[in-house]
């Protein structure tokens, strides 16, 4: 999807090989005002002011799968029309 609508990505990171740490999540929450959550087909949207690092946990312990930041907003968690929706 990133591809098919040219969005410039400015990092990439596997999160298996090199999984966030509590610190990078925190500073990560520094630089933006608005998180979106996805949890299935329910996107959870807060400030980042109100989000603690293990929001954005899944089931497994882990950080869920993409971050996608745009701008002041972060996408946590693969939901297409969310992701379609920040592009």
């Amino acid at each position: 999807m990133l591809h098919e609508r040219s969005a410039e990505i400015g990092e990439e990171r596997n999160s298996r090989k090199l999984p966030f740490n509590r610190e990078e999540v925190i500073e990560l929450l520094t630089q933006v005002e608005t998180v979106r959550i996805a949890k299935g087909r329910k996107i959870v949207e807060q400030t980042a002011r109100e989000t603690v690092p293990e929001d954005l946990q899944g089931r497994s312990g882990k950080i869920r799968a993409p971050l996608v930041r745009r701008g002041k907003t972060l996408l946590v968690g693969f939901n297409a029309e969310a992701l379609a929706d920040l592009l």
